[in-house]
């Protein structure tokens, strides 16, 4: 097996783990995804099955930027999420980071997405 056969392999068991963890909880999901380019992130009910929240620095809101694919646009990514989130009434959330370790881009963005307001 190759190595990124491996690389992708270990991501689907994380994947997984985290996604059976997340189940249990009837709060919304914070779900992110990334690119090398971009960041993508959603609060979706799981139990009505609606995406509440969508946005994604490929959004009019990051036009100004760059680079949409590093740490300072998952910390902006991060604050707007939350400035959304709370004016829908959303106050707390599962974090779901859909594999990803938590370091660098993911970190970041969640804890913007703390600094102003959700809490997960």
């Amino acid at each position: 097996m190759n190595k990124l056969a491996m690389q992708k392999k270990r991501t689907i068991r994380r994947r997984l783990r985290i996604k059976q963890k997340i189940k249990r909880s009837e709060n919304p999901r914070l779900c992110l995804s990334r690119s090398n380019k971009n960041f993508y992130a959603q609060i979706i009910d799981d139990q009505k099955g609606h995406t509440l929240v969508a946005l994604s620095t490929l959004s009019k809101d990051f036009s100004d930027l760059k680079n949409r694919g590093n740490i300072e646009a998952a910390k902006q990514l991060g604050k707007k999420v939350a400035e959304i989130a709370l004016s829908k009434g959303i106050k707390s959330v599962v974090f779901d980071r859909n594999g990803y370790l938590y370091h660098g881009k993911v970190k970041a963005f969640a804890d913007s997405a703390r600094e102003n307001g959700l809490e997960f």
